[in-house]
């Protein structure tokens, strides 16, 4: 009975502690589009318009442009682009491609979503998605695992008539992730999150007059730290691992000295 008595016990305070952890590890609700979202894109990866997770931005531009945007994605998230382009009235068909870039500006695959579609002529719309590989907070330097920092968006079209080229088009784009948590956790971490001019940044000096073009999620402490909730998992397993192994020995230890051992031997 005690034994049964100490594994409720430790099961139900093992419990209470994994409650939290396992709650922040669920996704939290993206934030709303404000009236700060941005209503313009970059021409470029320098000159990326930033966006928040869970901010929408949209932008106006001409059929055959490069529109960029750039948002920040820490370890352990997976980020979700979606993007819709409206097309002009009267148009050929089109094909339209979303590329998403991490921070050392290499082309991220999408594990599902269709980041190219073609829109059929005089269709109003065409959406595209690309849902990325978690990502991870280490990786060997030979590998193209997405890992913490700046993402750049590029919006574009593939192929169209010579008559559509140049007629106006907007988009609305948005970034969003959902915490995959502890499951996709790797031991080691990046010493800076991949971000705009942050080796700049850990060069300089207190009295180098020399300043890094960093971008606004872009600052030290940014990245998330060493823990994650597979350390509390690690902690239930080695808790009943220690009680089934008090539990075995009381088993089989048995009352002592066997009977049929004669008392003077």
């Amino acid at each position: 009975m005690w034994i049964t008595r100490v594994l409720s016990t430790a099961l139900l305070a093992v419990g209470l502690a994994a409650g939290p952890a396992v709650a922040d590890s669920s996704p939290s609700p993206s934030a709303s589009a404000d009236s700060g979202a941005p209503t313009q894109a970059g021409t470029s990866f320098r000159t990326a318009t930033e966006l928040d997770q869970g901010q929408q931005g949209t932008a106006g531009g001409s059929t055959g442009d490069y529109l960029y945007w750039s948002f920040p994605a820490d370890a352990g998230q997976r980020p979700d682009v979606k993007a819709t382009v409206k097309l002009p009235d009267s148009h050929a068909a089109q094909t339209w491609q979303i590329d998403v870039y991490d921070g050392l500006r290499r082309r991220q695959s999408c594990q599902y979503g269709a980041a190219t579609r073609t829109a059929a002529q005089g269709a109003g719309t065409v959406e595209l998605a690309c849902v990325l590989r978690t990502v991870r907070a280490w990786s060997e330097p030979w590998a193209d695992d997405p890992l913490p920092g700046t993402y750049y968006i590029r919006l574009t079209v593939l192929n169209l008539s010579s008559a559509d080229l140049g007629q106006p088009v907007s988009a609305e784009v948005r970034a969003d992730s959902k915490d995959i948590g502890g499951s996709a956790a790797v031991d080691g971490s990046l010493a800076k999150p991949l971000v705009p001019g942050i080796a700049v940044k850990s060069e300089s000096g207190d009295g180098d007059t020399k300043t890094a073009v960093l971008s606004s999620f872009g600052s030290d402490g940014w990245s998330s730290g060493w823990w994650t909730d597979r350390w509390v998992w690690t902690g239930i397993g080695g808790v009943l691992a220690a009680l089934a192994g008090i539990g075995g020995y009381a088993l089989t230890r048995g009352t002592g000295r066997p009977s049929r051992v004669p008392p003077g031997a």
